[in-house]
């Protein structure tokens, strides 16, 4: 199976084709670009470079959040557009669950954190259980202190990704009382590559769906939307 995968649910912009667990092309720019400016052109790119005509694709694969509002949306709509023009399903992956798969085979508990302003982060808890990713505790919206609290009282030994490590670094340093350690940072940020392996083991389960049935999971309110609800509160 040939699946193309796209990432753009932070700063991290990244494509790759996948194909029968083999990684063909990953192109990953992290830099202060709009995804709307980098996605199709690395697509393109790519599959020139490995002479993949999009026809030839089984499945468009797509990180659905949660992660940036602005990016989430141009990454799906790219997805879905492909996948609309071509006629081919789509396979939607938790952002936090590609993340873990930068790790692949670790066998301590993998905290993916994601920076979510106001000293909070997204994060779940995976750890790999025969070759099979195990979700310990779902994704969520929650406090660093609040993490750490967790982590103290139901993890031993935990190793953390994700752009979350900087803004919750010197805080775990200080208060988590068990074993945790950073992945390097060849690890560490969103890779459509990990993605793209992580879609086609979902593949095998069956959870392909059409594009209708796409959308981005962006876990909580937009800040215009929080806005709203303040002035309509407000206002009552």
């Amino acid at each position: 199976m040939k699946i193309l995968a796209i990432e753009s649910s932070a700063v991290t912009a990244s494509v790759a084709i996948v194909e029968d667990d083999s990684v063909l092309a990953n192109y990953t720019i992290n830099h202060k670009k709009t995804h709307s400016q980098t996605l199709l052109p690395m697509i393109d790119e790519i599959c020139r470079m490995t002479e993949t005509d999009v026809d030839d694709l089984d499945a468009i694969a797509v990180s659905v959040g949660p992660g940036s509002f602005t990016g989430l949306r141009i990454g799906v709509a790219t997805a879905k557009g492909i996948a609309l023009a071509k006629d081919k399903p789509m396979i939607p992956v938790k952002t936090l669950e590609a993340l873990a798969y930068n790790l692949y085979g670790q066998t301590k508990t993998i905290v993916p954190i994601m920076d979510a302003k106001r000293k909070h982060v997204y994060s779940a808890i995976y750890k790999f259980e025969e070759g099979k990713l195990v979700e310990l505790r779902e994704t969520n919206l929650i406090s660093i202190e609040d993490l750490t609290k967790e982590l103290n009282e139901s993890y031993n030994d935990v190793v953390f990704l994700g752009d979350g490590i900087k803004v919750a670094r010197d805080y775990f340093n200080e208060n988590l009382s068990i074993n945790h350690c950073e992945a390097s940072p060849l690890d560490r940020l969103q890779d459509a590559a990990s993605l793209g392996l992580r879609a086609l083991d979902l593949a095998k389960e069956g959870k392909l769906v059409s594009s209708d049935d796409v959308k981005p999971d962006y876990l909580r309110p937009s800040q215009a939307e929080r806005e709203l609800a303040a002035k309509k509160a407000k206002n009552n």
